[in-house]
């Protein structure tokens, strides 16, 4: 009697307790369950702002390794598990270089807090990528690319991390529940989107639902723009921040809306006829015809807008990469910080494409690598310097060392002639949205893999992908744009209701700094590629006063 009373006094005192006890009970426990080789360095309940439900927060360490340069490698991440479980669990793939483990909380740009994938009832897993950004300081801000030297840890950051950590936060997910996982989803944007996208096609059958933001699937052959528009800029002045100042970007901006605001059915300082728009948008018009002119810009400030929006070629006039619309949001401060100047002292104020970008280009996307110095200057003659004949051929090189390609590391293997089909055969959904004003990945890009989807399943991709834009967004919420919108719900209602989405509301924030004052309040239907946003009748500020419908 006594044996029994021992065996059920434990089990019943939970029960007694709640089911926040069952979780904590197992949350304690769950070290002892990690698959081998995984090690499981703190599980702990925890509440936060951002998460509405109690949840158990795992750190955890893998794939240990000495790599090239005797330096240390690992994969690091963070498991959260929430009491409010609905049987979900979503990989987050996180953006920029990697190297740090960002908090598994599911969030996506465009929802609110309420609206992450942890509030929904996913238990979300986050990752390094399989380094540190931190490990080699001597390299200045070089520092966060270094791991490009070592061949498994830019396979790791193209895909294999993914591959290798995925079945072991399954496992703990299931085993922490004890109960299997009903739905699983990959989140992603920027870099993480470009991550999505590849898991379609390398493992399409980990995910039933894929949410991608402003993807940079084809990463190599973007970072060539880098070095693309800081020559073109450095026509204009030798310090590339001077070279188009704000008001310059602002005038060009009203400009644009001039022609083209209006084409959608209203003037509301956002172009939603974007394909129009590009027909009937002619920057030369702009250009001073005398020195006395005032409404204009020089020659050498539009021939260099135009430029960088033509995109990067060689000296045979072959496209490198892609082209880039013309959108209102290049007036905005995130297009600015991107292509033109930062706030960062500590960068000199130089843009992001010079400090991540170059640094990425030279270390990480060209084989072989570069090995530039972690300082501003040298980062921008680097790019400055950088040959379209002789050097962009080298993103699709190997060599002894490196018997992989960064393009092919880092890209969808059918990016070219996508057609997902194992993906589409296990069901699998995806969701994109892309901002036209996307300085770092041309939304042009994006819907071109679309169309090409779309050709090669003769007019079926919308059976089971769907694209968004998103008009005057740049790279994240910003611009003068409705950037606040759910993406998450509708895949979920895709994937677990098959309920396809239409039209997806968005609204403006008060708090962007982009939008106008006419802006302020409006909600606007973000529609499914290729058709746009043209006003019907009603109110001027909702979303239900338009319609989807497509350019003639």
């Amino acid at each position: 009697m006594k044996a029994l009373f021992t065996y059920i006094a434990p089990t019943l005192a939970l029960l007694l307790l709640g089911s926040n006890s069952v979780y904590a009970v197992n949350c304690q426990t769950l070290v002892t369950k990690a698959p081998q080789n995984v090690e499981i360095k703190t599980t702990m309940m925890g509440r936060d702002k951002d998460v509405r439900s109690p949840y158990c927060l795992v750190s955890g360490v893998m794939s240990q390794r000495m790599g090239v340069g005797s330096k240390f490698y690992s994969i690091q991440f963070e498991l959260r598990l929430p009491n409010f479980w609905q049987g979900r669990f979503a990989y987050q793939f996180n953006g920029g270089n990697d190297g740090e483990v960002k908090p598994a909380l599911g969030a996506v740009t465009g929802l609110t807090g309420p609206q992450y994938a942890i509030n929904q009832g996913f238990a979300v897993v986050s990752s390094n990528g399989g380094h540190d950004a931190l490990a080699n300081p001597e390299a200045g801000l070089a520092s966060p690319v270094m791991f490009g030297h070592d061949p498994e840890a830019r396979r790791d950051y193209g895909y294999s991390a993914v591959e290798k950590l995925n079945p072991v936060a399954r496992t703990l997910v299931e085993s922490y529940y004890e109960s299997p996982i009903k739905h699983s989803y990959g989140l992603g944007q920027s870099n993480g989107g470009r991550m999505a996208m590849v898991a379609a096609t390398r493992f399409p059958t980990m995910f039933d639902g894929l949410l991608v933001g402003y993807p940079g699937f084809n990463l190599p052959k973007a970072a060539l723009q880098h070095a693309w528009d800081v020559q073109a800029l450095h026509r204009v002045n030798d310090d590339i921040s001077q070279a188009l100042s704000q008001r310059d970007l602002d005038f060009f901006s009203n400009k644009m809306l001039e022609q083209c605001d209006t084409l959608d059915g209203i003037s509301d300082d956002m172009i939603f006829a974007a394909d129009a728009c590009q027909k009937v948008f002619e920057p030369k018009a702009l250009v001073c015809k005398s020195n006395f002119d005032r409404d204009c810009l020089p020659l050498n400030k539009i021939g260099a807008l135009m430029r960088m929006h033509m995109g990067p070629h060689n000296s045979k006039n072959q496209a490198l990469y892609t082209s880039w619309p013309y959108d209102a949001g290049i007036r905005s401060q995130n297009w600015r910080m991107w292509k033109i100047e930062s706030p960062i002292s500590a960068w000199s104020n130089k843009p992001v494409s010079v400090v991540m970008g170059g640094a990425s280009l030279a270390h990480i996307f060209t084989t072989p690598y570069t090995n530039v110095s972690g300082d501003v200057y040298a980062l921008e003659n680097y790019l400055l310097k950088f040959d379209f004949n002789k050097d962009a051929p080298k993103i699709y090189a190997t060599n002894s060392q490196f018997k992989e390609s960064a393009m092919s590391i880092m890209t969808p293997p059918d990016a070219a002639k996508p057609r997902l089909t194992q993906f589409k055969q296990h069901g699998g959904k995806m969701i994109i949205f892309h901002g036209n004003s996307d300085p770092v990945f041309s939304v042009q890009d994006t819907m071109r893999w679309y169309d090409f989807l779309d050709f090669m399943l003769e007019g079926r991709a919308p059976e089971f992908v769907r694209l968004y834009r998103v008009p005057g967004m740049p790279h994240g919420q910003g611009g003068p744009s409705a950037d606040q919108f759910d993406t998450l719900q509708p895949l979920i209602a895709w994937v677990e209701h098959r309920t396809a989405p239409q039209s997806i509301v968005a609204a403006t924030r008060t708090e962007n700094p982009d939008i106008t004052a006419r802006m302020a309040g409006l909600t606007r239907p973000l529609c499914p590629y290729p058709s746009y946003a043209k006003y019907r009748q009603g109110s001027l500020q909702k979303a239900s006063s338009f319609q989807c419908v497509v350019s003639k």
